[in-house]
Parts: structure tokens; sequence; C-alpha cells
């Protein structure tokens, strides 16, 4: 059956386009087999049926197609120090890694140290990296065990940022994140392909200031976990762990000039902090989110994160920002507009996707798809709801659409927007889609598990164009599934 522009049998009695629609409920998927503490899932560069889970021991593990190979990827248990908030803690493939082959780790040494080291895939399996290929990056020196920071990302940019925390202790004793000459609770930016080890980008923003090292991008961090560029925008989201009162999320637009000072120990979020009273905040950065210790009824004390939904399965979600915290386990989101500097549409998934362990991070696919790490498991953030499953569209080839968990044996609609995202009303089905100008590209029953199939064939004029495809049944709708053809 042909995906063709064909006359909707349903009445449209009104059409509201709303890119804010009824947002998608959600539910974890366990994926992969156990691990020891992951703590981030990631992928290379174009690659969409392939996953990298880090484990805190010190191994990095491949998952394909959904299943867990049972030689790691790279082990390095004999080189790092594990357990606390110690180990093997980042992971970023180089941009041009389909090429070179390189990626980067940072992980504290037998000595507790910070090490950020390069490595190579082996030239015979793309599933093993080569253990002979180290090649060390950069070195800090730790003073405590703790506040290690660990995230690195590769930016828009091409260059290689890394989050440091404060050093550790409690209540940053030696005032590092404010030392311009220690490398400690700051974001760093350097250009590992000019020279060997690494060279200074020449817009850092500190590179005329000799007393603020040049590999620093920004000062003022406590324990930034994890951060995250937002894949569609550049933008850059830092989630960091506060002391004793609250936790905090910071915002960095695509573009920036960097030299940004997100305050700590100066403030806690947007709090004093030392001095309790009458600090001087001028020139500091405020987070776009905070909350405090006490904000929930259960333990929240140590945020994590992060990522911005870019996915196709859940076109609903697409720019939500998600994060969690190791202490009470919630699941949370809102969409942040830099433009109002406004967070809205908060939402807590928590009882929704409750799924036991400890939450350690969020990370996510080649497909844009999000993740969350929860010892021992990874698990899939997926729609709750009856569920359309969309593979790869090619214009003039066969394709058969799936939706799972609908009401069983009963009719079942697949309707398309070439517009996107919308509000329409459909009386007669006792549901609004959440599509513009929606019109019916097949029908059919359910079986009696609530499972059905479409067969299509996309004619060649939709190539290269974007679809917006959504299943509906008597008061049942799914998620909006976002496909591009090939």
């Amino acid at each position: 059956m042909k995906i063709l522009r064909i006359t909707l049998m349903l009445s449209l009695l009104s059409l509201v386009t709303n890119s804010a629609a009824a947002q998608t409920k959600l539910k974890l998927e366990q994926v992969g087999g156990n691990f020891s503490k992951p703590l981030l899932v990631t992928s290379a560069p174009g690659e969409t049926n392939r996953m990298f889970v880090v484990d805190q021991n010190g191994k990095i593990f491949v998952v394909k197609d959904g299943v867990q190979l049972s030689t790691p990827f790279l082990d390095v248990s004999a080189l790092n120090s594990s357990g606390g908030e110690r180990g093997l803690l980042g992971l970023a493939f180089h941009p041009q890694y389909a090429s070179n082959g390189y990626f980067f780790i940072n992980f504290t040494d037998n000595s507790g140290d910070t090490q950020v080291s390069r490595y190579q895939v082996s030239a015979g399996n793309a599933d093993v990296a080569n253990s002979g290929s180290r090649f060390d990056i950069l070195f800090i020196d730790q003073p405590y065990s703790n506040h290690n920071g660990g995230c690195i990302r590769f930016g828009p940019d091409g260059y290689l940022y890394i989050a440091t925390g404060d050093g550790g202790s409690a209540n940053d004793p030696g005032n590092r994140a404010q030392n311009g000459s220690s490398l400690l609770g700051k974001m760093l930016r350097i250009d590992i392909d000019s020279a060997s080890p690494y060279a200074i980008p020449p817009s850092n923003p500190f590179v005329t200031n000799s007393s603020i090292r040049d590999e620093i991008w920004a000062l003022g961090l406590r324990n930034p976990w994890r951060f995250n560029f937002d894949s569609a925008t550049g933008d850059m989201y830092i989630s960091d762990v506060g002391q004793n009162d609250w936790e905090y999320i910071h915002f960095e637009p695509a573009g920036d000039a960097g030299g940004r000072n997100y305050g700590w120990k100066i403030i806690e979020g947007s709090h004093c902090f030392s001095p309790s009273t009458n600090c001087n905040t001028t020139g500091l950065e405020m987070p776009i989110f905070e909350y405090g210790h006490s904000f929930w009824p259960t333990a929240n004390y140590c945020i994590i994160g992060s990522e911005v939904y870019r996915g196709k399965a859940m076109a609903r979600m697409s720019g939500r920002y998600f994060f969690s915290d190791a202490g009470s386990q919630d699941l949370l989101s809102f969409r942040y507009n830099s433009t109002t500097n406004t967070v809205s549409d908060y939402v807590d998934h928590t009882a929704e996707t409750n799924v036991s362990g400890s939450a350690s991070s969020l990370g996510m696919d080649g497909n844009g798809e999000i993740y969350v790490c929860r010892t021992p498991n990874i698990y899939k953030i997926v729609p709750a709801e009856m569920r359309l499953i969309v593979p790869s569209l090619t214009t003039g080839a066969q394709s058969v659409i799936y939706v799972v968990a609908s009401t069983p044996s009963s009719p079942t609609y697949l309707t398309y927007s070439l517009q996107g995202l919308g509000n329409t009303p459909i009386s007669q089905l006792s549901v609004v889609l959440s599509l513009s100008n929606p019109r019916l590209a097949a029908t059919t029953t359910s079986n009696s598990t609530g499972q059905a199939s479409y067969l299509v064939v996309p004619p060649p004029s939709l190539f290269g164009r974007t679809i917006w495809l959504q299943s509906a049944q008597q008061s049942n709708t799914s998620n909006v599934f976002e496909a591009t053809f090939n």
C-alpha cells in the first residue's frame, strides 16, 4: 500500500498548529546485559546500530543491534582506580572517527589523578580497540578522591571539552574553582589535532590573560558530572552537583565566546555560599534551573544528566532537556527558551518510569534516543503508550511499519503529516492527533495481542522529505514518529 495523499476518512473538526503538543508518556526498556556500574551511553559519529557503554570499573562495552558483546571494546581496569567517584568516567569519539579510529577516555589512574588519553580502534575488528595505542593527552593532579568531573565531549567546533571538578573534599578548601592557575573546577577546551599532545585554540577566552591558564574555557564549577551539546542547536548544558543545599543547571548558547564564571564557591546555584550572605555576584553566571535538596519529599542531592532529546521515535519530545538525581532516582525534563531565559513545561516522569537501581547518568545513541544508566543495567526511554515502530523508509521500496501495545482486535489507522506537529481533534475516534493537517495512509486491524502492521511503499516524489507518522484507534493514539525518506 503506497503512502499517498488520499482523502482522510476521519472528520477534521479543527486544526490548531501547535508544536507544544501533548507529551508522550514514557517508560524505561532494558537494553543489553548486566554491567558493573554503567556511567555513560554514547555512540561513534554517524553510527546508528552500535552504542558504547562505559563501566566505572574500567571497561567499555559495545551494544550492537540491542545485544551486548561479550568482549569489551576496551579494558583499562589495570590502569585506573575505581570506586566512589573514581574510575573510568568519560568517553568521546573523534569527529572523524570513521577515518582515523581515534577516541578519548577520561579516567582516574592508580594514584587517583585525572588522565585524559587517546586510543585507536584495532585494524582488524571494529568492535575491539587497540589496547596498545594509548597516547596521553592531559594529566591533572587530584588533591582528594572526589569531585573528579570526568565528562568529555567534542563540541560543534571540533574541539575537545573537558569538565573538571574542584578537586574534592568539601567546600572547595583550596578555592580551586576560582583559581585561574588551576585546571580544577573548570570547563577546558583544547585542540587535539593541531599539535601533540594538544594545542590551545586561538579563540579560547583567556589566551591573553596571564593569570588564567590558556586551556580554560569557563571557571567556577564544583563537580560538573555531565554536560552535553544539543545536537540540533549546539547549545551547551552543564549539570553541576551542588554542596549542601542546591543542584543546578547552567546554559551556554552555541557560538558563545567563552570566559564565563559559573560562580562556585562564591555562590551555590544562585545563592550566596562563601560568604553566606551579601556575596558579590558581579560577573557571575546564574543557573537556568535549580532545585533544593528539600524540594521533593525524597532525597535529592546529586544532579545527573544530561541530554536534550533529538530522537525520531518521540517527535513530541524533541527539544526537551532530560536529567535525573542519583539520590531520588527521579527522571525529569523541561524546555528552555534561551531568548527569554525561561524554563517551561517541567515534567516529572518518575512515576511512569520507575525502575530500581542507582541512577548514575543519562546518555544518547546515534539515533538521538536517550538512555538511563541505573546499576547494573541501562534502559532506553521509550513510549509507554501505543507504540509506533518505523524502520528506515526508502522511496520505491516496500517497508513494514509496526504498532505494538494497542487495543486488541480493533481498527487501527496510520496517519501522517508532511507539515509537522499540531493538535487536530478527531471526533469519531475521540482523540486528538498530534499532527498538522493529518492524512490517512493505511488502515488495518490489530490482532488479539494488540499488534498491527502496515505495508507501505513510499512514492519517489517523497525522496528527501520529512514525514510525521502517528497511529490511532478509538480513544487511543501512539507516539509521533519523525522520518526522512531515503
